[in-house]
């Protein structure tokens, strides 16, 4: 039986992957140094990204995600293993991209698992690693 202290720690663990998804998806890239520890190692090599820390990171999404008209995180199959103020999770990840030239649109698809701890601060959890694992890519 879960108690209220893992129920609230599972909502907030929740509330923070689903905030990632939310800004990256929005192109808030600057505000996503909020979801991560300063020190966090991000790592995005599996799908063709750079691995770094949350500003080399930001920089990279600056850069490289103005290449797409569109595309979206979807994020389910959230596993959380809590241990006081440090947890474990894998989150499974479907990545819609899009690409618009002058003469076509392309989409194609990625999907992925988000591997990650969390650490939880004086301003709550925060993501203190994220790994990206390949599951698939297709039409890419």
């Amino acid at each position: 039986m879960l108690s209220i202290q893992e129920i609230s720690d599972r909502f907030e663990l929740q509330d923070l992957t689903n905030q990632y998804c939310h800004l990256l998806d929005q192109r808030l890239f600057d505000e996503l140094t909020q979801v991560f520890t300063t020190d966090a190692h991000i790592d995005y090599t599996s799908m063709g990204g750079i691995k770094g820390n949350p500003n080399q990171i930001v920089s990279f999404l600056k850069e490289v995600m103005p290449r797409f008209s569109n595309y979206q995180h979807m994020i389910s199959n959230q596993q959380f293993e809590i241990t006081d103020d440090k947890a474990t999770g894998r989150i499974m990840c479907f990545n819609p991209m899009e690409t618009t030239s002058t003469t076509d649109t392309s989409v194609f698809f990625l999907g992925f698992w988000y591997i990650d701890k969390y650490m939880r601060t004086d301003k709550g959890w925060r993501i203190a690693s994220r790994v990206e694992e390949k599951s698939y890519q297709y039409n890419r």
